[in-house]
């Protein structure tokens, strides 16, 4: 993944000298997961940025650069960090194009590493895409695979509007075929990584793989075929083909590794049960993380994390008194 994402950036930037790449730690250090190793020797400091350490003076100067004609890649160490950045996210990059009537647009992407699993503590290692994936204006990518992270990438730099790309942490290792050619993905299409009729389950980053560990469980254990779909975009959302997938299969689970309360898979279960309430033959599931902040210990943070076993019995209870 980290390397596909390089990859993503180095072939955009070589496309487009208006891309530069900013944050801190992302030029002599490489990046804090070495995702942007290599590209300030071959682009200069000019175009590979060191900043302060201020999240809120990085993002800002980003949005600066964005109006001014560039297509800056901003990298917070972080998603937490970007708390302190908030402003500059929701009040300047998301809202400057609506304000000047489209006269302004703000091209830039915000990349920002989250979620649990690598004891760093609770201001590390939350997920926090349902806090973006509310503000208009905005667009929010959560890529989880090495292929989809680098199309959703070179997507992401060229579109004019500001992205908010979330990187999932255990997944910068993740290895996969990626197409060596200049291929983007357009936001909003969703992948089926699993086709099934029995029950569908909805997999966020990470929790996509999760989902279909759990589906292959399913199928081995239980005689359930389940049908695993994976958004890749939140915000816009495919939300026809997860849909589709929920008047097939009359039953649907979400796994999101972030908070229960105003969650994506709140949302999700709501979208869900407005639109095809006829179609369920039960409540909508959801599987989420703890509602706690994320403990330091090693096994309170698994505890704290979903895992396949939580999927499969959140399946099951879709499913009961048909299977």
């Amino acid at each position: 993944m980290r390397e596909a994402l390089r990859d993503a950036m180095a072939e955009e930037m070589r496309r487009d000298e208006a891309v530069l790449v900013m944050g801190e730690d992302v030029a002599v250090f490489q990046g804090a997961f070495k995702v942007t190793e290599g590209l300030l020797g071959e682009f200069g400091e000019r175009r590979v940025r060191d900043t302060p350490i201020s999240e809120n003076t990085i993002v800002g100067a980003g949005v600066g650069a964005a109006m001014g004609g560039l297509r800056p890649v901003v990298e917070l160490m972080t998603v937490n960090f970007s708390l302190l950045a908030l402003d500059q996210i929701i009040n300047h990059a998301a809202a400057i194009p609506y304000m000047f009537n489209g006269q302004a647009r703000v091209p830039m992407v915000v990349r920002m590493p989250g979620g649990g699993g690598h004891q760093l503590g609770p201001t590390h290692s939350h997920s926090f895409e349902a806090l973006f994936l509310q503000v208009p204006g905005l667009l929010v990518a959560c890529p989880s695979t090495p292929a989809d992270g680098k199309a959703l990438l070179k997507t992401a730099i060229r579109d004019d509007n500001p992205v908010i790309f979330i990187e999932h942490e255990s997944l910068y290792g993740a290895r996969g075929e990626v197409p060596d050619n200049d291929e983007t993905l357009r936001f909003g299409e969703a992948a089926v990584r699993r086709e099934g009729g029995d029950v569908t389950i909805v997999g966020i980053l990470k929790m996509a793989h999760t989902a279909a560990d759990a589906a292959q469980t399913l199928a081995d254990e239980h005689g359930v075929e389940a049908e695993v779909i994976d958004p890749r975009t939140l915000r816009p959302l495919d939300l026809d083909t997860i849909l589709e997938s929920v008047r097939k299969t009359n039953r649907a689970v979400i796994v999101e590794e972030g908070w229960p309360h105003g969650g994506v898979g709140a949302n999700l279960a709501t979208l869900i049960t407005e639109q095809a309430f006829d179609y369920l033959d039960a409540p909508v599931q959801r599987v989420t993380g703890a509602d706690v902040h994320m403990p330091y210990s090693r096994r309170l943070e698994q505890a704290a994390i979903p895992h396949e076993e939580h999927v499969v019995k959140a399946a099951l209870a879709a499913l009961e008194g048909s299977i």
